[in-house]
């Protein structure tokens, strides 16, 4: 299954750190692909507050929350103001699916052109 990725034998990675990841072997790789590069693996500041959430509260976003809609609103004060809808998923591929069903809603098109 990791074809895709490695030619030959694929990575043990057991650790990371910044932007780094690191084998079994300590073997240093700088990590292209794991979407950590806006802050890194192990960063301090997103340790501590994933750690003060996580004491009060530890869930996705089905569920209302004065936190989401601050978020929000934040976020969208950052935007242009065309831009004032936010949905929030847990996942790229979650994301993707969403896209795709507002675009088909939107255009009523049923059709997908992707690249491999």
């Amino acid at each position: 299954s990791c074809k895709v990725f490695f030619a030959k034998d694929p990575l043990k990675i057991v650790r990371a750190q910044g932007q780094y990841m690191f084998d079994e072997k300590g073997e240093k790789y700088l990590d292209c692909i794991n979407n950590v590069a806006h802050v890194g693996h192990s960063h301090p500041y997103v340790i501590k507050a994933a750690t003060k959430q996580m004491e009060l509260l530890n869930t996705n976003s089905r569920f209302l929350h004065d936190n989401l809609v601050q978020y929000a609103q934040r976020l969208i004060a950052t935007l242009p103001e065309k831009l004032s809808v936010c949905y929030f998923v847990n996942s790229g591929s979650e994301a993707n699916d969403l896209a795709l069903r507002l675009a088909r809603q939107y255009h009523g098109h049923q059709d997908v052109i992707t690249l491999e």
